[in-house]
């Protein structure tokens, strides 16, 4: 029966893998719907090999930085002789899971950065990335690094609780990319010399809404199976997903006036924040939290791109860095037994870890980009820009065809 259980979990935590393998397009396709037409390439090519890049940081050094385990030893151990490993490969689709979750750091960034970030400074990045300053802070909360949660609980009374990853994944990746944007600078030609907003309309509206549903699927292995074993999966973290991207959606919708650009990250927003309580929450408090997380989107990224002039161009801060402190710090009162929660959880602890995962995030990020740009430089130049970055780095467009008859 135990090698049954084993075999079973296997196969469960694979799922998962794959479904948020599948997210990665998501990414993809959202890039390319929101970033203007001579970038598309650029958008696709970046997540794809981000994705190679981060699992091989994440094998060789990350894992082991996260939990103190390494895989350099024979099949046989690897997949159960021996007891150091669990049976069946079971340590092996978990790695698979995790790296899932590592390489959506760079993934996330991506989006920020879109459209004049060079190629290979970026591919550097996200080695550094997964494979050291992600896998640290995973460790501290998920990996029982350093005694990081052993003190939140000494101190607040309850561990730091983030189920699925709102601030370990979410806030992480978004508030890194904030320092990635700084450092970047804004695209040419955004703000007219007098401050004013000149728009960049997003290049195709249902590719960037295929982005959003494939992530909002694949998000219900994100969270879902977050559990890692068949015992400990739980029909309340799929509700409360459905409802807290419900709420994003529909507070999306009101707050950016119908816009399809809003209405489609209004449930990405609402799934981020709902990621760290989603075990532990009532339903409604899902509903509640998705919602805030909506409208707090809508309103941060308008301010971002009106009045801060930051040019994060996907709003990577606003989704992920900012609706998942939201949802770290909502875990701390909708996971209360007061409101209907199942209990378990500080406020007190949830404020601390969330606050502490934000800052390291965004001072590790401007450190990583700030070094990269004095030393290997980490912009295209003005004419790479101008160009695309699809002719500047890649020396094709997403329609060559199309663009061949027109010259011709």
């Amino acid at each position: 029966m135990d090698s049954v259980k084993t075999g079973a979990d296997v196969l469960f935590i694979l799922l998962g893998a794959i479904m948020v393998l599948a997210m990665h397009s998501g990414f993809a396709f959202l890039e390319l719907g929101t970033v203007r037409r001579k970038n598309q390439v650029n958008a696709l090519v970046k997540i794809m090999t981000d994705f190679a890049v981060s699992t091989l940081a994440y094998f060789l050094v990350g894992y082991t930085v996260a939990y103190g385990v390494t895989f350099f030893a024979s099949a046989k151990i690897l997949t159960g002789e021996g007891g150091l490993f669990a049976a069946h490969g079971f340590d092996l689709v978990k790695f698979f899971f995790l790296l899932t979750f590592a390489a959506a750091i760079p993934a996330i960034i991506s989006g920020g950065i879109a459209e004049r970030a060079r190629f290979v400074p970026q591919l550097m990045a996200t080695a550094v990335l997964v494979g050291l300053i992600y896998p640290f802070f995973e460790g501290l909360v998920w990996g029982g690094r350093l005694g990081f949660q052993t003190f939140i609980e000494a101190s607040f009374g309850a561990p730091f609780h983030d189920f699925a990853g709102s601030v370990v994944v979410h806030a992480v990746g978004g508030w890194a990319g904030l320092g990635a944007v700084l450092m970047l600078g804004n695209r040419l030609g955004r703000y007219k010399k007098g401050g004013g907003l000149v728009a960049f309309p997003p290049s195709n509206i249902p590719f960037l809404a295929l982005g959003a549903w494939i992530l909002s699927v694949g998000w219900f292995g994100f969270n879902v199976m977050s559990a890692q074993t068949v015992e400990a999966i739980s029909g309340l973290v799929a509700m409360n997903s459905l409802l807290a991207m419900v709420g994003g959606t529909l507070a999306a919708l009101l707050a950016g006036r119908n816009d399809p650009g809003f209405v489609h990250n209004g449930p990405l927003a609402g799934l981020v924040a709902v990621c760290a309580g989603s075990d532990v929450m009532h339903p409604l408090g899902a509903l509640v939290t998705g919602a805030a997380a909506g409208g707090l989107f809508v309103w941060a990224f308008d301010q971002c791109q009106l009045k801060w002039k930051i040019d994060d161009v996907l709003g990577v801060w606003p989704l992920h860095g900012l609706c998942g402190a939201l949802g770290g710090i909502a875990c701390g009162i909708f996971g209360l037994e007061a409101l209907g929660g199942m209990g378990g959880v500080s406020f007190m602890s949830q404020l601390v870890g969330t606050l502490l995962g934000a800052a390291y995030a965004l001072a590790a990020g401007a450190a990583l980009y700030g070094v990269l740009k004095l030393t290997v430089g980490i912009r295209l130049s003005e004419e790479g820009e101008r160009m695309g970055a699809d002719l500047a780095i890649h020396n094709i467009t997403a329609y060559p065809e199309e663009d061949a008859t027109r010259m011709g």
